[in-house]
């Protein structure tokens, strides 16, 4: 029986995810989404329920409407970082999904500890 890329993804993901909550509980979580063509970041408070930061190559003030390299992750992950210690939040983990630390996602996490939040 052969798993398609996307089971592979969906079953990568919820392990990654499940380990994290097993062990932060009451963290905040950075979670990222990355696209083909985008790629965005959220901090979210899993006991409320909501998002308290977010930041996404989509808005047109990062300049980099649209492209999805390292550059780019790298200015999500300021943005990120700088908008979380503005609504006064410097700790969480950090959930890559499913996606491998490498490329994108591993420039994202060093703009964001670069920019001041610790995970």
């Amino acid at each position: 029986m052969a798993n398609s890329k996307r089971d592979l993804f969906l079953k990568r993901r919820l392990r990654v995810r499940n380990k994290l909550r097993k062990s932060n509980v009451g963290k905040l979580r950075l979670s990222i989404h990355r696209s083909n063509k985008n790629i965005s970041a959220q901090l979210i408070d899993d006991v409320q329920g909501v998002t308290l930061a977010s930041a996404s190559s989509l808005e047109k003030d990062l300049g980099v409407v649209g492209t999805n390299n390292v550059a780019a992750a790298a200015k999500v992950g300021a943005a990120l970082a700088e908008r979380a210690k503005k609504a006064g939040h410097e700790v969480c983990y950090f959930d890559r999904g499913g996606f491998l630390f490498h490329g994108k996602v591993k420039a994202l996490a060093e703009a964001a500890r670069e920019g001041g939040l610790k995970f």
